[in-house]
């Protein structure tokens, strides 16, 4: 899919941005570059799509070499998305989506039911399309950013710290809703960061760059567990959460598969009883094919019951993991929402466990001690 072959940029003040790079990603792949500032990271990004053109070396996109093709026709035939967003003020949330097909040439037929169905894949409502930019949140603006970079269908989308500006709690919310639409689509992304916690959450391979040379190139976990060099684990810092039981990878492996849930249909008086019979304060909402609704609570009960009289009245929206999430990853959510526990789901949003903060301890204790023997 993607190809370096001895790739170089070097400027007439005799700096080496970028030195000797030769690697190859496949269709679906999803890459993080990350490294110091001025590693050369973004510059290698850039020079994909030739807004930064390389000195030396060539580069190449399903076989054919990016230097032999028209470069305004190779940038509309690749997705990118910046941190700044980039969405026209005066043009509506439709017609920021739609702006490359229409210069493809699309019908405007095509165009519109494109734009609504992308919004559709971030659970952004139809009413949002003849929206302005400065009537979004940081947020949602983001979510159109990415679906611009998607709308003409492009194999490969380009993504230079897109998340970088966003508060945290909506930047994790857009990491998980991001890597799902990936998954989904197939989509070959390159994605510089200097966050190394967004790169092990999101890539399937990481290149770590110093100096405009790649360091190391692999898998999450392999960076993790045997780290090329001292810069290395340095950079992405010992004291991370390491999985210490390498048999134990997502989070199907240590759910309870068996979590308390009800149907929205029930009264709340219903759910009070079940929770009594269970001695649990909440209860997961889910309909008849078990698609995963909400939660309600003790707390929402006794808040609404005046106002309302069934669970479907009520509910929360659930913040959830699908089954193939990392352990180390569901850890970091739960550490930094503070939450108690994380259902579980499959890729069609069937509700399949709960992972609680009790099931992870003994993990997080081998993460932090590994086989070192407590003493008293």
């Amino acid at each position: 899919m993607l190809r370096f072959e001895h790739v170089s940029k070097m400027y007439k003040n005799g700096k080496t941005a970028v030195d000797d790079l030769s690697f190859e990603f496949e269709q679906g792949e999803f890459i993080c570059f990350i490294g110091p500032s001025g590693c050369g990271k973004t510059t290698t990004m850039k020079m994909i799509n030739r807004l930064i053109e390389p000195t030396k070396g060539s580069i190449y996109i399903n076989g054919e070499n990016v230097m032999e093709k028209d470069p305004v026709q190779l940038r509309r035939e690749i997705g990118y998305v910046i941190q700044q967003i980039g969405l026209f003020p005066h043009m509506t949330i439709r017609q920021n989506i739609s702006l490359v097909p229409k210069l493809l040439k699309w019908p405007e037929e095509k165009r519109r039911a494109r734009a609504a169905e992308l919004l559709n894949l971030v659970n952004m409502t139809p009413d949002y399309l003849d929206k302005y930019p400065h009537e979004l949140s940081g947020g949602q603006q983001q979510r159109i950013g990415v679906l611009r970079a998607l709308a003409a269908d492009q194999p490969l989308i380009l993504m230079d710290e897109p998340f970088g500006a966003l508060d945290p709690i909506t930047r994790d919310a857009l990491q998980e809703e991001f890597k799902k639409l990936q998954r989904r689509l197939g989509k070959t992304i390159v994605f510089v960061t200097h966050d190394m916690d967004e790169a092990l959450k999101l890539a399937d391979r990481i290149v770590i760059m110093r100096d405009g040379r790649i360091v190391q190139c692999d898998t999450p976990d392999e960076i993790l567990r045997n780290p090329a060099d001292d810069f290395v684990e340095e950079f992405i810092g010992k004291d991370r959460l390491i999985q210490a039981r390498p048999n134990i990878q997502t989070v199907e492996q240590i759910m309870n598969p068996s979590p308390i849930t009800i149907t929205g249909d029930r009264t709340l008086t219903d759910a009070i009883q079940l929770m009594k019979q269970n001695r649990v304060d909440s209860l997961l909402v889910v309909d008849d094919q078990k698609i995963l609704k909400g939660y309600v609570d003790v707390e929402i009960i006794d808040q609404k019951r005046r106002k309302a009289r069934l669970v479907n009245d009520v509910l929360e929206t659930e913040f959830t993991v699908a089954k193939d999430t990392l352990v180390r990853d569901t850890i970091r959510v739960i550490l930094k929402k503070g939450v108690k526990y994380v259902p579980v789901t499959d890729h069609e949003h069937r509700l399949v466990g709960i992972v609680t903060r009790a099931s992870l301890v003994d993990i997080v204790y081998d993460s932090i001690w590994g086989e070192e023997e407590v003493t008293q």
